[in-house]
């Protein structure tokens, strides 16, 4: 492997262990979701909007920082499904634009919409967003229907490398049955870490029980549709890449060929899958066990980052084309230049220091733990 191949593939981690890190944020999106079904009072639900409110912009700087590593480090995907599936894109920042909105402007006195409007923003975000980003990822897997042709570079009247071959532009992920599977494995998942959080980080006699009660039907909900994905997923035709000719073809059981050829993705993702469980259940069991966030949040960076190192190591494409397997991307043909990538490797030596610094805030945030006497009296609240 030169050195140039060893840069495509630490890239794709970095672009993998942020789609993880977003996976985990979303129990913000979970937390919204239940804003109705959990709040029974308005100090209820003024307290759940507080506990997600002060994480909703990591979630929010996350997901762009997602999108801009992709486009520096693998560019040709960012114009292949960004300029082409803008609709799911678009749905997908428009959901998270309303709810930075809502946040603001929900509890503001005089607003135009009123707070009830502004809460259904949120439980809006809190259900699509979920789902979309579910949806969307789930083509990383089964393809979505564009033609690569670089060639057409070179065409002054219209210079596009990459064309959607249907006019739903990335609408019609929704009409394959396990992109949305997926979808809403992600956005039951979101809804068990939400709960999670809120025993973690709410005082309340009467919300954090039926938070544990609601725990239950939750989590089973999460595990039906992620077995179900996961069981379909390693038993699957794969799209692969030839080492040496970069053909791209089927391959059956090819995902599970990848777990077992990277035996460390494989226990990084039975490690994950392990902690998501171990942090539910002791939280059902123990009335007074609040730390099940930390190892179920864990565990799930952990399992989505082994699925996407599935989904784009090991000589597999990460991005599949349903009507054109040659115009497949793989990190090899849709990565930026030796130099670029180079260059930018040296800048993500940085990253654990903004890690450090993300830490910090987070436990400053987190010191104090939310009450109803802090809603009554606070100023400084959603």
């Amino acid at each position: 492997m030169d050195t140039y191949n060893i840069l495509q593939h630490y890239w794709w981690f970095l672009i993998s262990l942020l789609g993880a890190l977003l996976v985990f944020l979303l129990f913000v999106q979970g937390g919204q979701s239940l804003l109705f079904t959990m709040g029974k009072t308005e100090i209820q639900q003024k307290m759940m909007l507080n506990s997600t409110g002060r994480k909703w912009e990591f979630t929010f700087t996350t997901l762009v920082t997602f999108g801009g590593a992709f486009f520096a480090s693998f560019p040709l995907f960012y114009s292949t499904s960004f300029g082409g599936a803008y609709w799911v894109w678009i749905l997908i920042l428009l959901c998270f634009v309303i709810q930075a909105v809502s946040y603001e402007y929900q509890a503001k006195k005089g607003n135009l919409l009123g707070k009830k409007t502004y809460r259904a923003f949120l439980w809006i975000n809190g259900v699509l967003g979920p789902i979309l980003l579910g949806t969307a990822v789930g083509t990383f897997f089964h393809g979505a229907e564009f033609v690569v042709n670089k060639e057409q570079i070179t065409d002054i009247a219209m210079p596009v490398i990459s064309t959607w071959a249907n006019p739903w532009h990335g609408l019609e992920a929704v009409l394959v049955i396990w992109n949305v599977v997926l979808g809403l494995a992600l956005f039951f998942l979101a809804r068990v870490l939400a709960l999670l959080y809120f025993i973690n980080n709410i005082e309340d006699n009467d919300l954090i029980p039926r938070c544990r009660k609601r725990l239950i039907p939750e989590t089973g909900l999460f595990l039906v549709f992620f077995l179900a994905f996961l069981i379909h997923l390693i038993l699957a035709d794969g799209f692969a890449v030839h080492p040496d000719t970069g053909e791209v073809f089927m391959q059956p059981y090819k995902y599970l060929n990848n777990l077992i050829e990277m035996p460390a993705v494989l226990v990084v993702l039975l490690i994950g899958v392990v902690g998501v469980l171990f942090g539910i259940i002791q939280s059902i069991l123990s009335s007074a066990w609040k730390k099940g966030i930390w190892f179920a949040g864990t565990g799930t960076v952990l399992t989505v980052l082994a699925l996407l190192l599935c989904a784009g190591w090991n000589h597999t494409a990460y991005y599949p084309s349903a009507v054109d397997l040659q115009s497949s991307l793989t990190i090899e043909n849709s990565s930026s230049s030796f130099f670029t990538l180079k260059v930018m490797s040296y800048v993500s030596l940085l990253i654990p220091f903004v890690l450090a610094y993300i830490f910090y805030a987070w436990r400053s945030l987190d010191l104090r733990k939310i009450n109803t006497k802090e809603m009554e009296e606070s100023d400084h609240t959603y």
